[in-house]
């Protein structure tokens, strides 16, 4: 399809800052914008008030606004934390999908929307080398502060296109879901979790820790149940893309 991509530049962007071992851009994130119209967002994300952005912002019928040069550090990523990084901004690229979100009425994404996310990200990928694992949702950088862009999100489609992983399911874990286990793997996959040696207070609150990384897992990897419940299935699917992200990244 050819995109419509439509210059509405924000004024909330900076140089990125070097990131030791990474090249400028490296990350793909995805969010959704919460809000209750595609004009709403767009003018939120431009206005200096508020200090966030995007680089791009895909409306419903699949008209891409560009806020931000891609050379540029946009400010959409906030306190995060992902494979031992937490200056995201300046490793990635950010797209805002329109939607109201869990808080105005979520709903499915339209496939004029889809289709137009899996051109751009594609392009994008393209043009910096960036590999599928690297392509993240918002609630993957910051579980428990966002739940962005949510079960509803094709991530299974998407990754039929070769944007993100998508666990196969071959994996089989003996007994029950072990707990251990379970944190291990997620953070080896990038996940913030209680045991991850780079851990600050500031990222996730340890009352609702566990819970929150495996609500977010769950959000991406298994989208009919998100409860922050390790149970049998959630358990070999953390397993699953465990074993997807170690190959991926040799």
């Amino acid at each position: 399809m050819a995109l419509s991509i439509i210059p509405h530049p924000s004024p909330n962007f900076g140089p990125r800052k070097p990131v030791a071992g990474k090249p400028r851009v490296s990350h793909l994130v995805m969010h959704y914008t919460g809000m209750t119209s595609c004009e709403q967002a767009v003018q939120r994300l431009s206005d200096p008030k508020h200090e966030v952005s995007a680089h791009y912002v895909i409306d419903e019928d699949g008209t891409v606004y560009n806020l931000v040069d891609e050379r540029m550090r946009a400010w959409h990523a906030g306190v995060c934390f992902w494979h031992g990084l937490r200056d995201l901004n300046s490793t990635s690229v950010g797209i805002e999908i329109c939607n109201p979100g869990h808080e105005y009425g979520y709903r499915a994404f339209p496939s004029a929307q889809i289709d137009a996310v899996i051109e751009l990200a594609g392009t994008i990928m393209d043009r910096h080398s960036i590999a599928p694992c690297d392509v993240l949702g918002h609630s993957d950088i910051a579980p428990g502060r966002k739940t962005d862009p949510g079960e509803l999100f094709p991530w299974q489609q998407l990754s039929e296109h070769g944007i993100g992983l998508w666990p196969e399911d071959t994996v089989t874990l003996p007994g029950h879901a072990d707990m251990t286990g379970a944190l291990r793997r997620l953070s080896e996959i990038g996940y913030a979790v209680p045991m991850t040696p780079e851990l600050g207070s500031d990222i996730l609150n340890p009352a609702s820790a566990v819970t929150d990384v495996i609500a977010a897992f769950q959000g991406r990897y298994r989208q009919a149940q998100v409860d922050g419940g390790l149970d049998n299935e959630t358990a070999t699917r953390i397993a699953a893309v465990a074993v997807q992200f170690a190959e991926a990244r040799g």
